[in-house]
Formats: C-alpha cells, structure tokens, sequence
C-alpha cells in the first residue's frame, strides 16, 4: 500500500522539486535569456511580463499587451517552446486594397476614359478590357447619338415599315423616322435599367451609368451588320435571318462580359441578369415583331 501511494499519489514529487520546477530562470539583463526549460507544469507567461496585469499563472490574453512583446529582449519571445503569438489578419501580403469585391462598393478606375472613338472600337476588338476600363464611367454621349441613329435607321430593316416610309411624303417620314430613334433610345433605356437591377439583385455593385450606357451601345453595336444587309435585301431574307441569330448570340456574349466586369458577378449570374433585356431583343428586332 506504501509503494502504491507513492507511485499514484497526487503529486510524488518533492518539495525540493517543485520549487525548482516553479521557479523562472535567472536573467541578468545582458543579451537576450535563453528560453526557459519546459517541464510538465511550467507556467504560461504573463503578457505584462513580471509587471503585467495578469496574475501569477495568467494566460497572456488576461494580460496588458507588452509594448515590447516578441522583440530580442523579451525573454518569452514569441515563438518560443511553450508560447503562443498573436496575428493578425489585416496584414495579408497578397490584398493591397484594390481588389474588386461585389457587395463592397466600385473600385477605383482600371484605367482612364476612353475616347468615343476607342470605346466603339475596344466593345468590338477588345470587350473585356473596354468593360473593366469603363466600369465607372458615364457614357452617355456615345450611347444616345448611337442608339438614336440606330433606331433612325432600324426602320428600313423592317420591310412592312420600310415600304410606308418610302411611299410617305418628306414631312411625314421625317417625323416618323425621328420618332423610330426616340422610341430605341427610350427602349435602350428601359431595358438597360433592368438589367442593372437584375445584376444587383444578383449581388453585384456595379453603377447603373456604365451599365445602362453600355448596354445600349451593345445593343446598337451587334445587330449593326443585320442591319445593313437588310437594307438592301429585306428583313425577311434568309441571309438577314440567320445574320441576325449570329449577332443576337454575339450580343448575349457582349452583356455576360459587360455585366461580369462592371458589377464583379461570374459569368453564370451576369448571363442570367441581361435574360430579359436577350428576350426583348429576340422578340423585337431579330424576329421582327416590331
């Protein structure tokens, strides 16, 4: 039973012990101490260190904050066997701050605005960067004219109205050709509006200036060459047909990209934010319901 008691008692070391185990090592202030041995019952340290606001046994996050905690003459350096160290994560090496996150506001500009004649030709030759460079700029200029012009002209594609126009006096097909571009600008408006809110309830962030504004600009842009090939064959041929299917599929590429770079949606919610703005143009002008 003696030996039992002594093998398995509580705690069979003697006081001579403890006491050494307790006791921290001497520091004589000269270099940096050497890390203390760790034992079984070694006892954290004190975040003040031996003035720390911690008590005798105090983990260090009880404590004040040392002014010189992990230095080379802190003798518990962080690091060190039995210590812990505190990060952070505000100091992330690969985040500079301009990274473009939806839902936390525009970035700053990828580049300055574009001259009207470099944003015609970049939604065309270059879209991507031509989206992500204009992604909060206004556009509204180069939208409107061209929009305007477009719709002026969108009526000869159509062979019913075409016909009319053509067989109407000057005054009245005047009026009736202007008021063709107000209603596209107009529409232009409309459904760019609503692809901008589909994108931010999709969760994007973009602007609604850029985003409406290069919606037009696509919408006028792409069903350019059907245009000028029904004017001279009709809107029921089936070259124009088929030329129009082309650039309705091309169009529906041109949003996915504008949306996704603009309001920093992947491509899948950026496709399904321009679905009505798609559909009212496959109704009204590639099938011509007009």
């Amino acid at each position: 039973m003696a030996g039992f008691r002594i093998g398995r008692g509580r705690d069979n070391r003697t006081p001579q012990r403890q006491q050494a185990q307790q006791a921290p090592p001497p520091y004589t202030g000269g270099g940096q101490a050497p890390a203390p041995p760790y034992t079984h019952q070694q006892q954290w340290p004190r975040a003040g260190g031996p003035q720390g606001g911690g008590g005798h046994g105090e983990p260090e996050y009880f404590g004040e904050p040392h002014p010189q905690y992990g230095t080379a003459q802190d003798p518990y350096a962080a690091n060190n066997p039995g210590h812990t160290q505190m990060f952070s994560v505000h100091d992330d090496p690969y985040d500079g701050g301009a990274t473009y996150r939806a839902g936390a506001g525009p970035a700053a500009p990828a580049g300055p605005r574009l001259h009207w004649k470099q944003l015609l030709s970049g939604i065309v030759l270059r879209p991507g960067p031509t989206f992500l460079q204009m992604r909060d700029y206004a556009v509204w200029g180069p939208a409107l004219v061209v929009t305007f012009l477009y719709g002026a002209l969108a009526i000869f594609g159509f062979d019913e109205p075409r016909d009319e126009v053509i067989n109407a006096t000057l005054s009245n097909a005047v009026p009736y050709v202007l008021v063709t571009g107000v209603a596209f600008v107009l529409s232009g408006l409309v459904l760019g509006a609503v692809t901008h809110t589909l994108a931010r309830q999709l969760g994007g962030d973009g602007s609604w200036q850029p985003t409406v504004g290069l919606s037009m600009l696509i919408m006028s842009i792409t069903d350019a060459p059907r245009l000028v090939v029904a004017l001279f064959l009709g809107g029921e041929n089936s070259l124009v047909q088929v030329l129009g299917w082309v650039t309705w599929l091309a169009a529906g590429a041109l949003f996915t990209s504008m949306i996704s770079k603009s309001h920093d949606l992947p491509w899948p919610k950026a496709l399904g934010a321009s679905a009505i703005q798609m559909i009212a143009l496959l109704s009204i002008i590639k099938l011509g319901t007009i």
